[in-house]
């Protein structure tokens, strides 16, 4: 697992993010929350998702996929709006054929909202960051419902 370097929306310096860590990561510069963006793979899929502290938005995509390519900028918004409270998990099913096997992917982009290797909730195909942001409102307000703290 690598680390991967995200700036921080606050101040702009670029920090080291570790794909998988105890919490969630912050600007070495200011400490605000950073968004957590990470690739996973078979071997790591698990770490990175089951053990996360917050909820986890994944992403199960292809290089091939032209509406995948599309969303991806829209997710990674997302999970800036978020820093702190999500964590995107990026998955290329060609490159990890078990996990796509395990989530039974038909179509990509396939997402999911996982709490602790849980899915909260699936979509299939691309959409407009506003009802991502709908989805994903909804998945973690249910979560929230049924009394499960990140």
């Amino acid at each position: 697992m690598e680390a991967a370097k995200i700036k921080c929306p606050n101040c702009g310096k670029f920090n080291r993010v570790p794909a998988a860590a105890e919490g969630t990561p912050r600007c070495g510069n200011c400490h605000n929350p950073l968004p957590w963006i990470v690739a996973a793979g078979d071997d790591d899929f698990t770490e990175m998702t089951e053990k996360s502290s917050v909820p986890v938005l994944v992403d199960l995509w292809a290089t091939w996929c032209r509406p995948c390519l599309m969303v991806s900028p829209a997710l990674e918004q997302l999970a800036t709006e978020r820093a702190g409270r999500l964590k995107l998990v990026k998955v290329d099913i060609d490159a990890a054929p078990r996990t796509a096997e395990r989530f039974v992917v038909r179509a990509v982009p396939t997402l999911l909202v996982l709490d602790h290797g849980e899915v909260l909730a699936r979509q299939a195909g691309a959409a407009p960051v506003p009802e991502l942001r709908r989805w994903l409102d909804q998945a973690l307000s249910d979560r929230a419902d049924k009394g499960v703290t990140a």
